[in-house]
């Protein structure tokens, strides 16, 4: 069987034998049907929702003549940004219901909450945005993004019953109304994007981050398979109510889960707390995907140089870490006990030193002083998030936040946890591969050769994942799994 897997700026071809499996989010198994994809019918489905909220009152009656408003606002990472994407739509949607309760224009921030992620490009809000919006709001410097190191602009809400330190973003807690724009959206992470994740990292600080984002939550057994019922989730809904106990307001949700391609297929608004559960039942038919019918010895896949993070993010040693131990979180339930992982990756040492300015530096010091595992750099991460040129560079270069890198590798550690082996196929730069404690190969025939001598013997159960990091990715389950906690 000849297939391609993504590799740099191109594709690889791999041999694979005609007994492999293949997998494709939303063709070998559908989605949901969504939304029809024209403005009219997303903007009244988007209208309907917030005019009935869950759990809470309507913007025109949370809002009034002289009321402040926030309107929070996923980054580039994630959501889509075609003309009809739920972001450009529910924030059209909300501004209609403001401005017919009174509220002014001059009354409303666009707020992106990229959390540790980079601070918006101007070309990235446009993206992001649309033109109708970004010109409406952009001239006025009614548009910016969160800056978590902006002593000015955060506001330290102190510490939950669970000992979590929560700062947070002061525009919003100023804000007489704070909207949530979201997306339920498979994330390796506590299972969904939206809610309360979308408040808890989007709009916080690095200690309020490092709270759930640090081994001892992600190295838990709950941890994997991905779920909405680990410790991370609980935190993220912990930190998100506190916020709204001490800003004295529940945030006003617009949350659409969205398929393989980001198009929508349910929305759904109102208080977090009531919203979430009721957005996971439609979500958990589009992500958790009951199909395999035998656990899988290898699983094959590609990596480009640009996706989710960045241009360099399928170069750059320790996103690739993440990049492997997300596909482990997701497909951990169908994984043979001695699984292994073939994965191509041009892993040609770009760095990509702009957007991960830090990471250079942190990957030379995991090759020293007794570091034998990624969690043995953790004590390393207030000394990296606390220095001074890097915090500048997160603030004012559009630069990931030093902190960030530890969010990463505590995620990378658990694909070495998680398998037997990992080989990286067609590497430029193999030492940089093998520093990580991976294996390389020239080809993908040459790893699977390998891996049948020396880990799972011959005639492997084979599973292939062309497209991994172009669509919206899902969690696969076994056929007649049932996994308890999961719904």
């Amino acid at each position: 069987m000849k297939l391609e897997f993504e590799y740099g700026q191109g594709m690889m071809n791999a041999n694979l034998p005609d007994s492999t499996d293949v997998f494709i989010p939303g063709t070998t198994v559908p989605d949901p049907p969504c939304l029809p994809q024209d403005w009219d019918t997303l903007y009244k489905a988007t209208l309907d929702s917030i005019r009935n909220p869950i759990g809470m009152p309507t913007l025109t009656e949370l809002a009034h003549k002289g009321s402040s408003v926030v309107i929070v606002i996923p980054d580039i990472v994630k959501g889509g940004n075609q003309p009809t994407s739920h972001r450009k739509v529910a924030i059209r949607a909300c501004l209609n219901e403001l401005y017919s309760a009174g509220v002014e224009k001059k009354d409303i921030l666009l707020l992106f909450s990229n959390g540790l992620h980079p601070r918006a490009t101007v070309q990235e809000m446009q993206t992001i945005l649309g033109d109708d919006l970004f010109h409406e709001f952009y001239p006025t410097h009614q548009i910016t993004s969160h800056d978590s190191e902006d002593p000015d602009h955060t506001i330290d809400l102190g510490y939950t019953d669970h000992g979590d330190h929560v700062i947070m973003n002061k525009y919003v807690y100023d804000a007489d109304v704070a909207i949530l724009i979201g997306h339920t959206q498979g994330n390796p992470y506590g299972g969904y994007s939206g809610g309360y994740k979308h408040c808890a990292t989007g709009i916080s600080h690095w200690r309020s981050i490092g709270a759930h984002h640090v081994p001892e939550v992600m190295h838990r057994p709950d941890f994997v398979p991905v779920s909405t019922h680990s410790e991370m989730r609980y935190k993220f809904d912990q930190q998100g109510m506190f916020m709204e106990e001490k800003m004295g307001k529940k945030f006003f949700c617009c949350d659409a889960v969205l398929d393989t391609i980001s198009r929508q297929i349910e929305i759904n608004s109102g208080y977090a707390k009531e919203m979430q559960p009721i957005s996971w039942k439609m979500a958990d038919k589009r992500t958790f995907v009951k199909w395999a019918e035998k656990k899988y010895d290898v699983i094959v896949f590609g990596m480009p140089t640009n996706f989710h993070y960045g241009n360099g993010m399928g170069t750059n040693p320790i996103q690739m870490m993440q990049a492997l131990s997300a596909q482990v979180i997701r497909h951990k339930r169908i994984m043979s006990d001695h699984c292994v992982f073939i994965v191509s990756s041009i892993c040609d040492g770009y760095f990509h030193e702009e957007r991960w300015p830090y990471l250079p530096e942190l990957y030379t010091m995991f090759q020293h002083d007794y570091n034998q595992t990624l969690p043995d750099m953790d004590h390393y991460g207030e000394y990296f998030a606390t220095k001074e040129e890097y915090i500048r560079q997160y603030r004012f270069a559009n630069a990931f936040h030093p902190f960030h890198g530890f969010s990463m590798m505590s995620c990378g550690h658990l694909a070495e946890m998680d398998t037997s082996a990992i080989y990286i196929v067609g590497a430029r730069e193999p030492g940089i591969a093998r520093s990580m404690g991976l294996k390389t190969r020239a080809t993908f025939e040459e790893a699977l050769a390998d891996a049948e001598k020396k880990f799972v013997g011959p005639n492997p159960n084979i599973l292939a994942l062309p497209q991994t990091y172009k669509l919206g990715a899902v969690h696969l389950c076994m056929k007649d799994d049932n996994p308890k906690g999961l719904y």
